[in-house]
């Protein structure tokens, strides 16, 4: 039980980062709203999307 809330702390945590992370880049404004509701409505899954596919993501393939 405890490890479950541990677990779910960490995913708060990450997903507050990201959250933060998509507001304050230099990303347009539909983009930034379009990230962060895909990080709140799929937590782990949005996160994990995010950390692959975005903005640090596009600058390193360009």
């Amino acid at each position: 039980m405890e490890f479950a809330g541990i677990g779910g702390f960490i995913v708060l945590v990450l997903d507050i980062w990201a959250i933060v992370s998509i507001l304050t880049s230099r990303a347009s404004t539909g983009s930034k709203v379009l990230w962060t509701l895909l990080v709140i409505v799929l937590p782990l899954l949005g996160f994990i999307i995010w950390l692959i596919a975005g903005p640090r993501g596009a600058k390193a393939a360009v």
